[in-house]
């Protein structure tokens, strides 16, 4: 399904103040690139559509061909959250409706352009809400390459279909974790347990730089699940982090959560010093890192 609107014909009548990060870069060859502070787009994807294209309209910098919904960035404005403001006000999308998986970015030195790779959680129907745009889309996957695309978005599609295969997922050993910080987590592992989730949350927002998960060198936003056991069993979620209870042994409930997160084609990484834990995630198909590597990552305990 899609959304036309005409085609204007030609830019409309500014109206309000310009933010200044609405401004062309000027390469030192010549080409000039949109947006002060850089650029960046959304790429929503739909497991039952495919993708979220915008068709522009002539008047825009190279009008006429699909690309994704996306502007420039306002001063200041983190990349993640440059592309969802930019996709709802070109697309409408809603609040909430889809779930960053990756950033890739293309960094010129002078200019740079940040696509946000998201999952769709809430399907929705894009709403054309700006000029920029003659219709919106929802294009499967295998025909995304037969649109006139933009130049930029036809050079990075390649890559970037094949990182829609790739869904990293990170399952926390939270007792082992804990017992990694010598902070009296004993005396409240509720309240211990509840704070780490709370910290590992931030991971949403700050994701994780590729490397540190074996992937590529992009900043990737894992799905996470922390498995809690015993006291700890009644430690309320944070964000978007599935908090799994252990019903017995909490190292049982991790390698059942591993194998079930890899038969449905996650890259599960299982955070753990515990060895023998270790052994039995790695025979079962994961990878492992221990708990430190996971506390430096998470913001400080406040």
């Amino acid at each position: 399904m899609s959304t036309r609107q005409p085609d204007a014909g030609g830019p409309p009548p500014r109206t309000g103040p310009r933010d200044p990060g609405d401004a062309w870069v000027v390469a030192p060859t010549g080409e000039r690139y949109w947006g002060r502070f850089g650029a960046a787009g959304l790429l929503a994807h739909d497991a039952e559509r495919g993708i979220l294209l915008q068709h522009r309209v002539s008047w825009s910098h190279f009008g006429g061909t699909w690309a994704l919904p996306g502007g420039a960035r306002h001063d200041g404005e983190s990349a993640t959250d440059g592309a969802i403001r930019e996709a709802t006000e070109e697309a409408g999308v809603p609040d909430g409706a889809v779930r960053p998986r990756l950033l890739s970015v293309l960094d010129l030195d002078y200019w740079s352009y940040a696509t946000l790779v998201a999952d769709v959680e809430r399907p929705f129907e894009p709403v054309i809400s700006d000029p920029e745009s003659v219709e919106l889309a929802w294009v499967p996957v295998e025909e995304v390459v037969a649109r006139p695309l933009h130049p930029g978005f036809a050079a990075s599609w390649p890559a970037l279909r094949e990182l829609l295969e790739v869904r990293p997922a990170l399952v926390v050993d939270v007792a082992n974790v804990m017992g990694a910080v010598p902070d009296g987590w004993w005396r409240d592992r509720r309240g211990a347990a509840e704070r780490l989730i709370a910290r590992v949350a931030g991971l949403e927002v700050d994701g994780i730089p590729g490397g540190e998960l074996g992937l590529s060198e992009h900043r990737w936003f894992p799905a996470i699940a922390a498995v809690v056991e015993g006291q700890a069993r009644q430690a309320p979620a944070a964000g978007r982090v599935e908090v799994v209870r252990a019903p017995a042994s909490g190292d049982d409930a991790i390698v059942a959560e591993t194998r079930r997160r890899l038969g449905r084609g996650e890259q599960v990484t299982v955070v753990t010093s515990d060895r023998e834990l270790a052994a039995r995630v790695t025979d079962a198909g994961g990878t492992v890192r221990g708990a430190r590597w996971l506390l430096d990552l998470v913001t400080p305990a406040s």
